[in-house]
């Protein structure tokens, strides 16, 4: 754990933060005030995401804002107002009308970064029905495993996309009535129920009025991948505004006229709750680039569209210390005032980094698809511990605790204590269930608290430390070594890219630390490099936690929303079954 900290004092400059005092802002905060800084329905109508998203910004002058800002991967800008978006999100819920779908069926999305995606969710969610992204690099299974599993109704894709990976799976999800298009300007041959959208958008009317719908009335849908195999579906409800808008001005610094890019890939919950729909609540332009990472791309974004706020995950951060701290020098960066990250922990080193290339640290919060909205953050107006998730938000909290043998738990209040991070229900886009699985769902409820299955310590300072899931922590010698502490210090050596750490089993000492590391251009896999590794390890953390063995490999086995996959490596090295691996990122 580092001891270095970033002092606000030495970072600030521009508007003062919307979180300018953290202790008066727990004090007075609550959910109920927070749900007045939204609109509602008129007439009282109840509370909807799509409303609060667009309807409510495409009235007077900010209808001609821009809300969507698409760069394209031909080099083409396509820009799409408040009220332009209010427009084909209305069209897109009067299509669904047409084709007779019923408000609360599921209707999927299986594209990548395109306005197709957000006019697809948002006009599913004034039409009333729930609303489910999927990875476009999802292969069939995983594909027809959540929409059986999510009895999708209607399927939002491309030509390209429903040839390679839909249409053999048709006869097999027989709930699945609809698919459309978003490129195609004819119906395919042979195939009914598919249909090209575009035709069924210009006949359609742009006048749609939301039906009430209540806070609790069921809205996203988020798959998440269990250590065992089968696919979670955590359903979420309207009344997840609430939280999306009130801690993306908390954590995120979101202010009026802030140009944001979030670049989670729709397919992960980020990327719905902070890729969409928090940033168009706050009437914001949102940066949707179609294009794949490259360094030099991501800063001209951040340089060419004057970007605000960026959002993005740690896997991005060490692809661009890989690129060098001299090349972001040549970009004029100076519009960026805030930069945040999820997805996995932040390494200190990549915070550190951040203010020597960048200028300004890299904020980490953490968050998860169950909870619906970041819970932990690192706040523009605090000091910045690196390697620390932060601070609980206003409306939040927090504590480490301990499971019990009667199936409860134990608060653990001593401070440096590792223990299980656990929250207090009650914040609106908390997920409300585990879809057809209610068993699975209590499980993760015991004596008042949400049980997050992150193993976590806070220090004396109410700073909150991630140390590893809990089917993550190795047991060694007596010892419980969290894996990032030691990825963490492997990633300080000038020749490590990225780093996973395992368990590995041991007839005396339970486990052994072992380590897989991938490296930087320039550097080469010897025995020499090894031995120098594993001592530079031992100097950092000491004998007992430092890995004693370390294996090479080209690239580490990721989820496309940036975490190492350390059970797969596990499972790899032991020779056991891999599980679910629907989110691996492709090639890995």
């Amino acid at each position: 754990m580092t001891r270095e900290r970033i002092h606000k004092a030495s970072v600030v400059g521009g508007p003062a933060p919307n979180l300018s005092d953290y202790d008066e802002a727990c004090r007075t905060f609550s959910w109920e005030a927070a749900a007045r800084a939204l609109d509602g329905l008129p007439g009282g109508g109840g509370l909807n995401i799509a409303h609060e998203a667009v309807d409510r910004h495409a009235v007077g002058a900010s209808s001609a804002r821009v809300a969507l800002r698409c760069l394209g991967a031909d080099g083409v800008v396509r820009d799409t107002t408040y009220a332009g978006l209010r427009a084909l999100t209305n069209r897109f819920a009067n299509v669904l009308s047409a084709l007779g779908v019923l408000p609360g069926d599921r209707v999927f999305a299986l594209l990548g970064r395109v306005p197709a995606l957000y006019v697809a969710a948002l006009g599913a969610l004034k039409h009333g029905d729930v609303f489910c992204p999927l990875f476009s690099a999802f292969g069939p299974e995983p594909i027809r495993a959540r929409l059986s599993l999510g009895e999708a109704r209607v399927l939002v894709t491309t030509e390209a996309l429903f040839r390679r990976k839909v249409a053999a799976l048709l006869p097999a999800l027989p709930e699945l009535r609809h698919v459309l298009l978003v490129d195609a300007r004819e119906d395919p041959p042979g195939s009914p129920g598919v249909h090209a959208l575009g035709p069924w958008m210009e006949r359609a009317s742009e006048a749609w009025t939301i039906a009430p719908t209540s806070p609790e009335t069921p809205a996203l849908l988020h798959f998440t991948s269990g250590t065992t195999g089968r696919p979670k579906g955590a359903l979420h409800v309207h009344g997840a505004v609430v939280a999306h808008h009130a801690t993306a001005a908390f954590a995120l610094d979101l202010k009026p006229g802030d140009i944001f890019w979030c670049t989670a890939d729709p397919g992960w919950v980020t990327g719905t709750s902070y890729g969409l729909v928090a940033p168009l609540t706050h009437g914001l332009t949102c940066i949707i680039d179609e294009g794949e990472f490259e360094a030099e791309r991501w800063y001209s974004v951040l340089q060419d569209q004057r970007v605000t706020n960026w959002y993005t995950a740690p896997t991005a951060v060490r692809m661009l210390m890989r690129a060098g701290e001299a090349l972001p020098k040549r970009y004029d960066l100076s519009a960026l005032r805030f930069i945040a990250s999820v997805g996995e922990p932040l390494n200190p080193e990549a915070v550190l980094w951040s203010v020597a290339a960048l200028g300004r640290p890299i904020h980490d919060n953490w968050w998860q698809t169950e909870t619906g909205g970041i819970m932990i953050a690192n706040f523009a107006s605090m000091d910045i511990k690196p390697g620390s998730m932060g601070k609980p938000l206003p409306g939040i909290a927090a504590a480490i605790v301990k499971r019990t043998l009667d199936g409860g738990v134990a608060v653990i209040d001593a401070p440096d204590t590792d223990g299980e991070l656990a929250l207090r229900p009650g914040w609106p886009s908390m997920f409300r269930a585990y879809l057809h699985e209610e068993q699975r769902y209590k499980k993760c409820f015991a004596d008042g608290f949400y049980l997050s299955g992150d193993l976590a310590r806070r220090d004396a300072e109410g700073y909150f430390w991630f140390i590893g899931r809990s089917d993550d922590v190795i047991k060694t010698a007596g010892h419980l070594i969290g894996p990032f502490e030691v990825e963490s210090a492997l990633l300080e050596h000038p020749a490590v890219a990225e780093a996973g750490v395992i368990g590995k089993p041991d007839p005396v000492a339970l486990e052994i630390v072992k380590a897989f590391v991938s490296l930087k251009p320039g550097y080469e896999a010897s025995d020499a490099l090894q031995l120098e590794l594993m001592g530079f390890a031992r100097k950092r953390l000491g004998s007992a936690v430092a890995p004693r063995e370390i294996a090479f490999l080209a690239t580490l086995p990721r989820t496309r929303s940036g975490k190492i996959m350390r059970r797969l490596l596990k499972a790899r090295e032991l020779g056991l079954p891999e599980g679910d691996t629907s989110t691996l990122e492709a090639g890995a």
